[in-house]
């Protein structure tokens, strides 16, 4: 039997100066703790890897093994293969498409904050900001001639926003693009 492949999606890592991880670093931490194929993709924390554990464990593990390997306490979201190839396949119709046109996100939930709850603290600027519901995520776009004025900035300050991790459409279909390589 073959392990599972995820990714590992790591909150707030090599941002604005703060939690400075190098990927090689991140890699080998996996790669000690035993999780198997350990492959980083940009600097902003995301790490492909195998494991025979259940995803609903890994995420704590992860977080645990992070902290006294690397010591820096993070949140850190886990999705199967499955669950990347569901997002990327329900998304919005048209989602990503028209990068000129529209930047678009999907913001990654960790429970038990669930999509309902995150739209609880979303708020949108008419004719800037479009945001639809998926399972464990928000597909959020915004007009890029306007995105200076989005209001998706105003979800930071809220406690709903420390279970949530952001990723760029083309950085989402490119983790797929990674898990499908295995």
């Amino acid at each position: 039997m073959s392990a599972n492949r995820f990714v590992a999606l790591l909150r707030a890592i090599n941002v604005g100066g703060r939690n400075l991880i190098s990927m090689a670093d991140l890699r080998d931490a996996f790669e000690a703790e035993g999780y198997s194929n350990a492959r980083t993709y940009i600097q902003s924390g995301n790490v492909i890897f195998e494991s025979d554990e259940a995803r609903s464990s890994l995420e704590k593990e992860l977080e645990a093994m992070l902290e006294r390997r690397l010591g820096v306490e993070l949140v850190v979201v886990v999705r199967s293969h499955s669950q990347m190839r569901n997002i990327v396949a329900k998304s919005p119709q048209g989602f990503g498409e028209e990068p000129e046109l529209y930047h678009s996100d999907v913001i990654f939930l960790k429970s038990p904050l669930s999509p309902k709850g995150a739209m609880g603290v979303v708020k949108l600027r008419e004719g800037v900001d479009q945001v639809w519901t998926g399972t464990s995520v928000l597909y959020f776009a915004r007009l890029s001639a306007r995105r200076t004025q989005t209001k998706m900035g105003t979800i930071v300050g809220t406690p709903e926003y420390q279970l949530m991790t952001i990723r760029s459409w083309g950085t989402t279909t490119r983790l797929l693009g990674l898990l499908d390589e295995r």
